[in-house]
């Protein structure tokens, strides 16, 4: 059985951050969505830190670590300063990185930050510029965000009070799967409703804070910089996330591996588990074999 390791650590400004590393080998950093909660890599911590080191944590405001006093520090430039204070407190110099939705910008401005701390990387159902632009293909979105924004800027306490009803609510999370947020076909039910419980479980002020963010940051400009292998997984059925914002990141970063999930939806990793994982596992694998190749045979 593979033991599991769980701790805090203070970030660059004080903030205590919650991790959990599994296994032992090559470490590997996984970066979930907006929102979202450990639990969405758990097919994939499973199997892979039985061969790697494989680290999970909480953001900033999310779940078990702490939501600033300072609202102007829940920003993707805090979320990337924790990842390296993440790394630094483990003293790994270099890792895998991977990034589900959300996670994908808080690894681009990472890598702006220190590119030396990443050895490859992978994306999954990712973009890099605002992805409410294109959600549902139409500006539903935006308005919906807007309107909730000016809600609770009028009453907080009656709008986060609604906020918790209504994600808890089973019709809402049916919603939210047959939304693309999940493949009601493929995903498990528990998966969806332990998300719905951890969305609720957050400050409202927080997650709209870096909601916020994540629609104004553009991180595409660093697409032609990134020079460390990468794959990037897009789900044919993601309806949050259209495949053009992966198909333009594959485009974009040289050299980059892409594939095409038929049924998966936004959260393909969760939708296709084996499916990913056996094509994330064969990326590693042919990325070690070509380092090995490439290294110079001991004299003899």
């Amino acid at each position: 059985m593979i033991k599991k390791e769980t701790g805090h650590f203070k970030s660059y400004d004080g903030t205590k951050i919650y991790y959990e590393s599994r296994g032992q080998g090559a470490p590997i950093v996984l970066c979930y969505g907006i929102g979202c909660l450990i639990n969405h890599w758990r097919y994939q911590t499973k199997a892979f830190s039985e061969n790697y080191q494989v680290i999970t944590f909480d953001y900033r405001a999310h779940h078990l670590s702490e939501t600033p006093l300072d609202y102007s520090q829940i920003n993707i430039e805090a979320l990337a300063k924790d990842l390296h204070s993440l790394m630094d407190h483990l003293q790994i110099q270099k890792a895998s990185v991977w990034g589900h939705s959300f996670g994908t910008q808080v690894i681009l401005r990472a890598y702006e930050l220190k590119p030396e701390c990443f050895d490859n990387l992978v994306f999954i159902n990712g973009f890099a510029s605002d992805p409410i632009a294109g959600m549902f293909g139409n500006g539903a979105a935006s308005k919906a965000f807007e309107l909730v924004k000016k809600g609770f800027d009028v009453a907080p306490e009656t709008l986060s009070y609604l906020w918790r009803m209504a994600v808890n609510n089973p019709v809402a999370v049916q919603a939210s799967a047959l939304l693309g947020g999940f493949n009601l076909n493929l995903a498990q039910l528990k998966d969806i409703e332990i998300y719905a419980r951890g969305v609720a479980s957050m400050d409202l002020h927080a997650f709209l804070t870096l909601f916020e963010h994540m629609m104004a940051y553009d991180g595409r400009h660093l697409f032609e910089s990134i020079d460390v292998p990468t794959l990037i997984v897009s789900g044919k059925q993601d309806n949050v996330t259209p495949q053009s914002y992966q198909e333009e990141m594959h485009h974009r970063i040289r050299g980059s591996q892409y594939l095409s999930v038929p049924y998966g939806s936004h959260c393909t990793q969760l939708d296709l588990p084996d499916y990913v994982n056996l094509r994330i596992e064969k990326f590693l694998a042919e990325l070690k074999k070509k380092r090995m190749a490439q290294s110079p045979s001991p004299q003899s």
